[in-house]
């Protein structure tokens, strides 16, 4: 089997929907299976998937293990040459895992690969290439200056080697996995993406940053900020530096003081419903049912005129690929009064995120 997509999920039952809508369109040429993980949600996300995607491996645990044990988990159980360790609040192209499987197949040395991620604004996401986060880069993040963190001697749309890359998108060779067991599982979540990348780092791989395909990460459902997450980030960053630097009392002074900082400032705030005054709908159709259920305007979309402020986009996959509405969500990121939602086909909803550091948006209809 040529390739293993590893989903771990956690309660995001509508984002998974779509993510494994992508992935299915993304693997239909490949010898390829999708495992999907759960962390023991309470919503219906299994259920959606034993209905949905009933070719889908589902392992349901009977706790929450977090990230790094559920991945290992999913790993334990793949049996692809490659696994993609995927978010599943993520949306990929149709020929994503094409162009980055030719690129890996080509590089012999090769660690973890990632690619080009963008949030549901369309814009550019910086932590999809990092550079290890010694704790003199750490301390100069934690003061303000985020350059040396990031991965900057690389455009974003410049291939390179790089040390980190996320763990919302990650390929690499299952032996390699194996070869440095896994990720790490005192991390329950968060550092867990640096510690496994430094790892193959070390192990004398090569990393690589490949954005010839480009990624939706909505990231906030992932991501949420609050008290537990203030917690587990401020556990996952003390494990990190005990783990890989020699202990400095300076040092260890001034990050202690910069993640209690993240605590106490970096809250997560609740996303604001955008001031849409209208939509517009890339679709052969208008749905009578979606326009009924929506408080504002919507029309079929015409390249003739130009979009205005305070309009959101509603693409229709029934009519799109997901590469078009990934490629029409990063071209229209630059009308920054813009916003985005996707209806899947033979779904009741359409999704979308307005910002990379709240929740998204769910409209049934």
């Amino acid at each position: 089997m040529q390739l293993s997509v590893i989903i771990l999920n956690y309660n995001v039952r509508y984002f998974l929907e779509l993510c494994l809508k992508s992935v299915t369109e993304a693997i239909v040429d490949f010898n390829a299976e999708i495992i999907v993980v759960d962390n023991f949600s309470n919503d219906d996300s299994c259920r959606m998937v034993k209905e949905l995607f009933p070719e889908v491996i589902l392992i349901q645990n009977k706790e929450n293990y977090g990230f790094s044990k559920g991945n290992n988990i999913g790993v334990a159980r793949a049996k692809g040459k490659y696994v993609c360790l995927l978010n599943p609040d993520t949306v990929v192209a149709e020929d994503t895992f094409k162009i980055l499987l030719d690129f890996a197949e080509s590089m012999p040395r090769i660690g973890i690969l990632g690619c080009k991620l963008i949030d549901g604004t369309g814009r550019f996401l910086p932590e999809s290439k990092r550079n290890v986060p010694t704790p003199l880069v750490s301390i100069k993040k934690i003061l303000g200056n985020s350059k040396p963190y990031y991965a900057h001697h690389l455009s974003e749309d410049e291939i390179g080697e790089v040390s980190v890359l996320v763990g919302a998108f990650m390929i690499l060779k299952r032996s390699i996995y194996n070869e440095i067991n896994g990720f790490d599982e005192d991390y329950f979540m968060y550092g867990d993406d640096m510690d496994f990348s430094y790892r193959v780092q070390k192990a004398g791989y090569q990393n690589y940053y490949n954005p010839a395909t480009t990624v939706i990460h909505y990231k906030g459902e992932s991501t949420l900020k609050d008290k537990i997450y203030a917690k587990r980030f401020n556990e996952a960053m003390q494990i990190f530096f005990k783990k890989h630097f020699r202990p400095n009392i300076f040092y260890n002074s001034l990050i202690w003081l910069g993640i209690k900082g993240v605590i106490l400032f970096n809250h997560q705030p609740k996303q604001k419903k955008a001031n849409v005054k209208g939509y517009l709908l890339m679709s052969d159709q208008l749905s009578e049912s979606l326009a009924s259920k929506l408080d504002k305007p919507i029309h079929l979309f015409s390249y003739v005129f130009k979009p205005t402020d305070h309009q959101e986009f509603i693409f229709d996959q029934s009519t799109l690929t997901f590469k078009s509405i990934i490629s029409h969500i990063a071209s229209f990121s630059k009308h920054a009064d813009l916003t985005f939602k996707i209806l899947l086909r033979n779904s009741r909803f359409i999704i979308g995120s307005n910002s990379s550091k709240g929740r998204g948006e769910v409209i049934k209809f």
